[in-house]
């Protein structure tokens, strides 16, 4: 079976998005919730698991493993949509839709992985 083409675009978004951890730690640290201990730490081993998981779509022998990594990436970076939510800081910088657009979209990139199972 052929590798459809939406399955690259979800390897390059999670490689993309991942090393963006790298290149503009500051903006994920300003988001990630004041409770979680190590933020910057944090910050880069969520951008390593991304890049890890992409990286893992691509071969048949590890997609299965990788989805579901997805997944569960997913259900823990709700913490962090949630926290933008309801801490009012962010209703400054962001409209509280978009955060509730963000934070609902973590449920259609659930899916979309899910998709390929």
């Amino acid at each position: 079976m052929e590798t459809p083409w939406h399955l690259y675009l979800m390897v390059t978004m999670y490689i993309a998005i991942g090393c963006m951890h790298f290149i503009k730690p500051k903006a994920f640290l300003s988001i990630m919730p004041r409770y979680i201990p190590s933020g910057l730490q944090m910050v880069y081993l969520s951008g390593l698991v991304e890049i890890t998981l992409g990286i893992a779509l691509c071969f048949k022998e590890t997609r299965t493993y990788a989805i579901y990594g997805i997944i569960v990436m997913l259900i823990v970076f709700l913490i962090v949509h949630w926290y933008m939510i309801v801490d009012k800081k962010f209703h400054k910088k962001f409209p509280k839709p978009v955060l509730w657009f963000r934070f609902l979209l973590q449920f259609g990139l659930m899916y979309w992985a899910y998709f390929y199972l």
